[in-house]
């Protein structure tokens, strides 16, 4: 279970150990005064020589878009043929 930290108006700060169901704390327990849950950053260690290129998804190569837009190209060219021919068979 997680510790929360709170903070009364008066000052007085203290954790409780809580689920995460558990509905916030309302009352200081020292002087009864209205609370608030305190928020901290969450610590982030980066270790080690650095990331790689391969960590990280890319939008695409150069290669692979000439190759999809060549694929787009000649689909169309398909389709604009199929339809040529279905006119010039229907008169």
């Amino acid at each position: 279970m997680p510790f929360y930290e709170y903070r009364c108006k008066k000052g007085h700060t203290f954790e409780v150990m809580q689920k995460m169901t558990d509905d916030p704390v309302t009352t200081c327990q020292t002087c009864d005064a209205q609370v608030q849950r305190i928020f901290h950053p969450v610590a982030v260690h980066f270790k080690g020589s650095g990331f790689y290129n391969t960590d990280y998804g890319k939008k695409g190569s150069k290669a692979a878009e000439k190759a999809a837009e060549k694929s787009s190209d000649t689909t169309s060219e398909k389709k604009s043929d199929k339809k040529s021919e279905t006119k010039t068979s229907a008169e």
